[in-house]
């Protein structure tokens, strides 16, 4: 192997390497399965999925052959792209104090909003997302949250790929609001569904 293939990267606090598994990558770069679905159409569904204990290098292997060093720099990359998309908690309150016709959509499930919600918060349901993409402008000033943050670069990808501008996502989701702005937001932990 190369020195190019073995060098390691380390934008997280945790490192990926060729044979780091993917749930390590995952851990590392959230937006890694988004990332590499995108380029190399690696992990988006059930055909070209992989398994959570394949080394990135067994992946890259099965999957014509690439370059895993080539593929950890896309990887990074979108992941310092995913950042300009996110904003932190502190940042959003400022926003929020300001005004300026900011809309914060919640993407969590309807259990969870009735549970606790972000005041200006509104719930995202088929309806809205046909009104936000055909009514909303589309440099209207957006941020998405979920719970913690896994899901919220997800829609904002897609919302980005109709055309909107100035949509960003809550870095952390509602719990790094709780943890990091307002305490009196109830934390809660999800339960993790068994495939």
């Amino acid at each position: 192997m190369t020195n190019a293939a073995t060098r390691t990267m380390q934008t997280t606090s945790i490192e990926i390497q060729p044979h780091s598994t993917m749930t390590e990558v995952l851990q590392a770069f959230p937006g890694a399965r988004r990332a590499m679905f995108r380029r190399y159409h690696i992990g988006g569904c059930s055909s070209c999925g992989f398994q959570m204990e394949e080394t990135l290098q067994q992946v890259c292997d099965r999957n014509n052959r690439l370059d895993p060093a080539e593929v950890i720099e896309h990887i990074q990359t979108s992941h310092e792209q995913d950042a300009k998309l996110q904003i932190s908690a502190p940042g959003l309150a400022e926003l929020l104090k300001q005004g300026d016709g900011l809309r914060l959509v919640d993407i969590r499930s309807r259990a969870e909003w009735n549970m606790t919600r972000l005041p200006p918060a509104v719930f995202l349901t088929q309806e809205l997302m046909q009104e936000i993409l055909s009514k909303w402008g589309k440099d209207c000033p957006i941020v998405i949250y979920d719970h913690a943050g896994a899901q919220g670069l997800d829609a904002v990808a897609y919302f980005a790929g109709h055309g909107m501008t100035n949509i960003r996502c809550l870095r952390g989701g509602i719990d790094a609001w709780s943890a990091e702005v307002d305490a009196t937001v109830p934390r809660y932990k999800l339960e993790r569904k068994e495939h």
